[in-house]
């Protein structure tokens, strides 16, 4: 290839020996070997760019398009097999950031971010993970509804109930609120708590104390209860009985003109309606006396380089590995990523520079002055769902929820959460797995729970041209306790159903070594055949083999009469585990 840019287009024969050991250095004992940095999508146009700029620069990409982004970045960086560039969502575990990753404080980029941005990365006075960007949030509306009938936006609660109102004599709903996925209520119960005191340090001893069950719900939280009924009452937290998908709420409410206000996590691709061109807004959620008028934000994901590279050998590729930090943290870098399509997105830098009338201009300038916080997430995964169901119930009248009923079910959520903690892990993996094990795995789950004489399950290796890994498995399972969110980590993206195709044991060794072409394009995906038993499939005997969703071509699917039926991979992987109670590459017999 002209640049170095590595496709990682592995054959079979070489596919275990790359991903299973991607941290380690491919070279000799003077050749440290590439860079290698695990992708996530999002991020083709720096690639470009990065390929343009330094085409010098060797990087081998290493997949990963499973289930639980987060999770599986986080199960690495403990078993401490991350790739030299490491790449999450959230900053989940500050101990093992700072064992593992560089501290980067001291390097030149580090002041293209404000304090602000600074002072909410930093662990103990370290820099160990940057924001590539951040997708803003707040409250949507259409604009141009607003100015027709001459309504300015509110700035305090008296003002905001004041126009609500007038709305409703309009014949409007004043709001609507996304309740299809509980994490929306969530947030849009925690953002309301945020205009007052959550984000003070009352608030924040108070969050760290209650997820360690040393502080209640109770006698902390009834003001904000009071304060997200009193939106409710106004009409600002309408729910839909269809219970519509956030994006299908913006266009039918917003977009129809029925309602005003939308409240809905929600990082929109459009900044006008299409049926009627009106115009999109943005403003903050509000406080009661309008001291406290907020934003929130999500980084898009976070950067940081493994600790490997400051060892003796490696000076070179940490060299590189800055170069492209570098790149990435100017405005170009940035530009890579924010296109018409991201009006949400707003770049890391300090220096970025947005139009007055853009949809986030308000949302940035609070950024910078500390009106904007993070989306309340990490930590809090345990019963973040169930707490969003209780808040969902009140929304929509159900169940006689309200708020001091909501405020002792996040206390006993929590507590649950606490007392079954040791029960959460239902199975322990005494080994690391490499990839191919891995997939030979799931194969034993979902073909013993469908009834098959084998399974196959394609690996997923780089393919940057390619329709995306979905169906693949791109994660290793490593040595450490199991819970629902480590199983997720090894899964495919894509669940929900299965398939059965009946193919003779040649015809099935001979799919397995030609691999799943997904794209059509003669770049295939290897396969891994597990067999009922351990043994090997006789050539004249016909078989049934169990593929997980969509990880066979139309063609194959054809040719084998595929019988599509509903399952979940995630759901028999989390049955095998837990009737195995332990699991080892060489165990766990599929008998």
């Amino acid at each position: 290839m002209s640049t170095k840019l590595s496709r990682l287009l592995l054959s079979l024969s070489i596919a275990a020996a790359l991903l299973s050991a991607c941290a380690a250095p491919q070279g000799g004992a003077d050749d440290p070997g590439p860079l290698t940095w695990t992708t996530w999508s999002g991020y083709e146009g720096f690639w470009d760019l990065l390929e343009e700029s330094y085409p010098d620069i060797d990087i081998e990409f290493v997949p990963y398009d499973g289930a639980n982004r987060t999770g599986y970045s986080w199960a690495q960086l403990r078993a401490d097999d991350i790739s030299d560039i490491f790449i999450t969502s959230q900053i989940v575990d500050k101990e093992a950031a700072r064992e593992h990753l560089v501290d980067l404080s001291g390097y030149d980029f580090i002041n293209s971010f404000s304090t602000s941005v600074l002072d909410q990365v930093s662990i103990d006075g370290g820099i160990y993970l940057l924001p590539v960007n951040y997708g803003m949030y707040g409250i949507l509306y259409n604009k141009t509804l607003l100015e027709e009938h001459g309504w300015t936006l509110p700035e305090d609660f008296a003002q905001l109930e004041a126009l609500c109102g007038e709305i409703r004599a309009a014949g409007l709903i004043p709001g609507v609120l996304g309740t299809q996925l509980t994490g929306n209520t969530f947030s849009t119960v925690f953002n309301l708590a945020k205009t007052g005191w959550l984000t003070t340090p009352k608030g924040i001893v108070w969050e760290r104390d209650f997820l360690a069950g040393k502080a209640t719900a109770a006698g902390m939280w009834e003001d904000t209860m009071d304060y997200v009924q009193r939106y409710i009452d106004l009409g600002m937290f309408t729910t839909d009985p269809e219970d519509l998908s956030n994006p299908k709420m913006v266009l039918g409410y917003l977009g129809g003109r029925r309602a005003v206000f939308c409240t809905a996590v929600l990082t929109l691709n459009i900044t006008e309606l299409p049926d009627t061109g009106d115009e999109l807004g943005m403003m903050p959620f509000i406080s009661e006396d309008g001291s406290k008028n907020i934003y929130m934000y999500s980084p898009t994901s976070y950067v940081g380089l493994s600790q490997r590279l400051t060892e003796p050998g490696n000076e070179k590729k940490l060299e590189d590995a800055l170069r492209i930090l570098s790149l990435l943290y100017s405005p170009e870098g940035q530009a890579a990523f924010i296109t018409d399509q991201t009006p949400c997105l707003l770049s890391a830098l300090n220096s970025t520079v947005l139009p007055e009338d853009s949809l986030i201009y308000d949302a940035q300038q609070a950024l910078r002055e500390g009106r904007a916080f993070p989306m309340t997430y990490a930590n809090w995964d345990g019963v973040l769902a169930d707490m969003g169901q209780a808040f969902k119930e009140w929304f929509r009248g159900e169940d006689g929820m309200d708020g001091p009923a909501c405020i002792a079910r996040m206390d006993a959520l929590q507590q649950s959460y606490l007392d079954r903690s040791d029960q959460l892990f239902f199975c322990e993996s005494t080994a690391d797995f490499t990839l191919e094990e891995t997939a030979a795995l799931l194969g034993k789950a979902l073909g013993s729970a469908v009834g098959a004489d084998a399974a196959m399950v394609p690996v997923g290796t780089f393919y940057r041209e390619g329709s995306g890994l979905k169906a693949c498995a791109t994660g290793r399972l490593y040595q450490e306790k199991i819970n629902s969110d480590i199983a997720s980590t090894i899964t495919p993206s894509f669940d929900g159903e299965y398939a059965l195709l009946t193919m003779t044991g040649a015809q099935a060794k001979e799919l397995a070594q030609a691999g799943f072409d997904q794209a059509g394009d003669g770049e295939s995906f290897p396969y891994v055949l597990t067999v009922k038993g351990g043994g090997e499939l006789e050539d004249g005997r016909t078989y049934r083999v169990a593929f997980p969703m969509h990880s066979y071509t139309e063609e194959v699917g054809s040719a084998y009469g595929a019988q599509v039926e509903k399952g979940s991979l995630r759901t028999y992987l989390r049955e095998w585990l837990e009737a195995q109670g332990t699991v080892s590459p060489d165990g766990a017999p599929w008998n």
